[in-house]
């Protein structure tokens, strides 16, 4: 069976931990995009203008090869690299954690940085309801009217997602559904005939 569903967050999640007076506010944010991404880093330093450090790690796509980790000026992976750890545990995607930390006075060395980050993402993350979507994927597909309920017969029976269609001498359709019914969708509409996929001409 084809791995194709993921786990993600639904909305904006929070988390609060403080450690010898400095304060870490964890947010977790749903984001689909690296141009997401940097709007979401712009809200967060421009509503907590007056924090010291705003560190934050993403993890982007349903195979998760898309991540990045910023510590914003705190010690080598104290900041971001714990964040990200924390993302990854929960197998989560599609999303970004950000921190913003203020700054209590006292210091709390590397070890104590990096546990308060990652407790900070742990609290936001535990407060996020997460869901599993699926991997879907997309098929555009041409055929002749007379073939109409040959079409709609499979469609109704797999039960894609119908995204377009057009229905005239020549009828279009373009459906989506999840990766793993993908190959049997594409087997079962080449047996209808005057049926063609443009796109793969």
């Amino acid at each position: 069976m084809m791995d194709d569903t993921f786990k993600t967050i639904t909305d904006v999640s929070e988390g609060i931990f403080t450690e010898k007076k400095s304060k870490f506010i964890a947010f977790a944010v749903p984001v689909t995009t690296v141009e997401e991404v940097k709007i979401v880093v712009e809200k967060y330093r421009k509503e907590y203008y007056d924090a010291r450090h705003v560190c934050w790690a993403y993890m982007l796509g349903c195979e998760r090869k898309d991540f990045r980790a910023n510590d914003d000026g705190e010690p080598s992976g104290t900041a971001g690299k714990p964040i990200l750890g924390q993302i990854n545990s929960n197998e989560l995607t599609d999303i970004i954690v950000l921190v913003v930390r203020y700054f209590g006075g006292i210091k709390l060395g590397t070890s104590g940085l990096i546990t308060a980050y990652k407790a900070a993402a742990v609290e936001a993350l535990a407060n996020a309801e997460v869901i599993e979507k699926t991997v879907d994927v997309d098929i555009s597909f041409v055929f002749e009217y007379p073939f109409m309920n040959d079409v709609m017969k499979i469609v109704k029976d797999m039960a894609p997602q119908i995204i377009a269609q057009h229905f005239d001498m020549n009828c279009s359709m373009a459906l989506r559904i999840r990766k793993s019914l993908y190959t049997q969708l594409t087997e079962r509409l080449d047996k209808v005939e005057s049926l063609y996929f443009p796109d793969q001409e």
